[in-house]
C-alpha cells in the first residue's frame, strides 16, 4: 500500500472541484448516493484499513467511476456488486491502484538511510556478533514501485557488505498491489525516480537507454518482491522475522483502529531490539506503546525492546 506512499491528493482537477463547492459529477454521470458511498467505503476498509472520510467522497467517486468506465458498466451499484464476486476479484487490483497514488523516488529520505548504515546496523550485527554467519533482514513495507527496497539493495551492496562480508543481507519488498509490484520486477524507472541519488551510483547500478534508467540485476536479484496487505494480519506473519522495517507515509491514511491492527501486526515480525521507521509526519502515539522512541543523527525511529 500504499512508498509505496499511499497520498490522496487531489488532482488539480478534483481539488478545483471540491474547493469550490461544486458537485463534480463521475464519469457515469450520476452522483455517488450516500448509500453507494458507505457500500463501497465499507468494502474498501473491510480489505485494506483504508478509510475514507466524508469529505473525501467525491474523491472516491472520481477515482471509481474511472474503473466503471473501464468495465464498461454504468452505475456505482453494479460494481460494487462486482467486487462482491469472485469475478470481481482481480478487480480489486486495478481498484487499489486507483484509489491510491504510488508517488515515490531513490533515496528518499537519506536521513533514514544513513541512520541505518551508520548506526542502526552496526548495532543489530553487534547484537548477532555470538553467531557465525549472521542474517540482516530489512523489510520495506508499502514499497510501491520498489524504490525504497532498491535503494536499501544499494546501500548494502556500496558500503554495507564490503565491511561485513560475512552478513547474509536480505531485504523484502511487500504492497498491496501487484500491478506497482511488477513494475518493481522490472526495475526500469526514469529521470524522476533517480533524481535524488549519488552520481556515483548511476553508473555502476544502472544502465542507461534513451531517458530510461534500467537497474543492474546485482541489485534487482537482491530484493524480494511479495504481495502482501498490510491490514491482513495472518499474510503480514508469514514475512520472516525481520530486524528493520521501512512503514513510511501509509499511517496517516489509516484510522486509529486500523493503525494500531497494522503496529501490532509489524510489532510481531520484529526481532527484538529491531528497528522500525515511519513517514515524519507520522507517530506511535495513541497507537502503540509497545516501541521505545530512539532519537538518531537528523532522525528517529522506534526500537523494539
Amino acid at each position: 500500500m500504499a512508498d509505496k506512499t499511499l497520498n490522496f491528493e487531489l488532482n488539480k482537477k478534483e481539488e478545483n472541484g471540491i474547493s469550490s463547492g461544486s458537485k463534480a459529477l463521475s464519469v457515469t454521470g450520476n452522483e455517488m448516493s450516500k448509500d453507494e458511498f458507505d457500500k463501497m467505503r465499507d468494502l474498501i476498509y473491510n480489505l485494506s484499513g483504508i478509510y475514507f472520510t466524508e469529505n473525501k467522497k467525491y474523491l472516491l467517486e472520481s477515482r471509481v467511476s474511472k474503473r466503471i468506465k473501464a468495465n464498461n458498466m454504468v452505475s456505482f451499484s453494479q460494481y460494487i456488486y462486482f467486487l462482491q464476486t469472485m469475478y470481481g476479484r482481480k478487480e480489486l487490483d486495478a481498484l487499489f491502484e486507483a484509489i491510491t497514488i504510488n508517488e515515490t523516488f531513490f533515496y528518499r529520505v537519506p536521513q533514514q538511510f544513513e541512520a541505518l548504515e551508520n548506526t542502526i546496523i552496526p548495532q543489530l550485527i553487534k547484537m548477532k556478533s555470538h553467531l557465525p554467519n549472521p542474517t540482516i533482514r530489512i523489510w520495506s513495507a508499502a514499497t510501491s514501485t520498489g524504490e525504497e527496497a532498491y535503494t536499501l539493495a544499494i546501500i548494502v551492496l556500496e558500503k554495507l557488505k564490503p565491511l561485513y562480508p560475512d552478513v547474509d543481507f536480505k531485504i523484502i519488498g511487500t504492497d498491496i498491489n501487484n500491478a506497482v509490484l511488477e513494475l518493481a520486477r522490472r526495475g526500469i524507472y526514469k529521470e524522476y525516480a533517480v533524481r535524488n541519488m549519488p552520481d556515483s551510483w548511476f553508473s555502476k547500478y544502472f544502465v542507461k537507454d534513451s531517458n530510461k534508467y534500467y537497474l543492474k540485476n546485482e541489485v534487482k536479484n537482491m530484493v524480494e518482491f511479495r504481495t502482501i496487505n498490510l491490514y491482513d494480519s495472518k499474510a503480514v506473519q508469514s514475512i520472516p522475522p525481520c530486524d528493520v522495517i521501512f512503514c513510511s507515509n501509509v499511517l496517516i491514511y489509516f484510522d486509529v483502529p486500523s493503525k494500531k491492527k497494522v503496529i501490532s501486526g509489524l510489532y510481531k515480525v520484529l526481532n527484538k531490539g529491531g528497528y522500525l521507521f515511519v513517514g515524519y509526519s507520522e507517530s506511535l502515539h495513541g497507537i502503540s506503546e509497545a516501541f521505545r522512541l530512539v532519537h538518531l543523527l537528523k532522525t528517529m525511529a522506534y526500537q523494539k525492546d
